[in-house]
């Protein structure tokens, strides 16, 4: 499945997105005055090939599972909280929730190996196993296991564009993840790992050097590198940050926008571009969380965030803030009026 989806990945589409903009530019306003709306505007048209797309249906996607390198103690909660939001993500109550509500989107969640499992219709059941192994002692997963939840992405992504969905929000959860992140992005980028390593859930000082020394051990117990991404997930990633992989390969088979998070969802997406580099033609970068890997990764992949707000969150919070600056671009470009329609006199300006 992932080498056919591969397979079918199409290139950005120029044209359209210069026919946006040569749209945007007959608008009622200055040429460029929307400054990186109308970029925005461009990219969407170029990833969805139509030089108008419309109003896109949102989906956020939540891919969450557990870490067996939580038991090092890198993480300032206990693996238990994982279950435990998968409950309040059924219930309705987490942030995610909230701003999915607020931007009339459609949130799917599902559990790729949670330990401890919630049996609830809202949360779609795809595990894989219950959590990866500790990858600070040698693979956090079979390959076979990976390449399964990497399938799951890719199959929520064709399903998602099947019943209209124009544009996906990555989110995740997973305690220990960050650790996993910061592991699996000091092997694609091949620099030192503490570079990447950021204070996750909230750790002091003591926790952070307690995890940068994890995260170094996970690279010596383990062969990961960029020329075998899926393997580098395979040894020191996550079932979620697997089956955000395939999302990503599925929506850029599928032409469909995807709005990266923070840094987890970041490190899934570098990963399916070293898979295949035209996945990098479908990324947006929602924001930039303070997470010191999260730049160096959106830097690779030629990504500015469109926001800035100290966001540490996870959950797709920071993607789905930025789904009602999608709509507004989209908007703009099917809803404004021409200077020959307003009968405005156009500056060429």
């Amino acid at each position: 499945m992932i080498e056919r989806t591969v397979a079918r990945i199409p290139g950005f589409d120029t044209e359209a997105a210069e026919a946006a903009q040569r749209a945007l530019d007959a608008k009622t306003k200055p040429r460029g005055s929307l400054g990186r709306l109308e970029e925005l505007a461009c990219r969407l048209a170029g990833i969805r090939g139509e030089a108008n797309p419309g109003a896109l249906e949102p989906a956020i996607v939540v891919c969450a599972a557990d870490h067996g390198v939580a038991a090092e103690g890198v993480s300032a909660y206990p693996p238990e909280v994982t279950g435990q939001m998968l409950a309040n993500f059924a219930a309705g109550g987490a942030a995610v929730c909230v701003l999915a509500r607020q931007a009339g989107a459609r949130l799917v969640v599902a559990d790729l190996g949670v330990l401890q499992p919630v049996p609830n219709p809202a949360i779609l059941s795809r595990r894989v196993r219950a959590g990866t192994a500790n990858a600070a002692q040698g693979p956090a997963m079979s390959k076979a296991e990976m390449r399964e939840a990497v399938a799951v992405g890719i199959e929520l992504a064709d399903r998602l564009a099947a019943e209209g969905v124009g544009i996906v929000a990555m989110g995740e959860m997973g305690i220990g993840n960050t650790t996993a992140a910061a592991a699996l992005s000091a092997a694609l980028l091949r620099v030192n790992p503490d570079g990447v390593c950021g204070r996750g859930t909230g750790i002091d000082d003591a926790g952070l050097a307690h995890k940068r020394a994890t995260v170094w051990r996970m690279l010596e117990a383990n062969v990961a590198s960029p020329y075998d991404p899926l393997g580098a997930v395979a040894a020191v990633g996550g079932l979620e940050i697997a089956a955000l992989v395939g999302l990503v390969l599925g929506c850029a088979a599928n032409r469909t926008p995807v709005l990266v998070d923070g840094f987890i969802t970041a490190a899934a997406a570098m990963a399916a571009v070293c898979t295949e580099e035209r996945c990098g033609e479908v990324l947006i970068a929602s924001h930039l969380s303070p997470e010191p890997g999260h730049r160096l990764l959106l830097d690779y992949l030629h990504l500015e965030p469109l926001l800035d707000l100290g966001l540490r969150l996870g959950e797709g919070s920071g993607a789905a803030l930025a789904l009602p600056l999608v709509a507004a671009a989209t908007a703009v470009l099917d809803e404004m009026a021409t200077f020959e329609e307003a009968g405005v006199s156009d500056a060429g300006a």
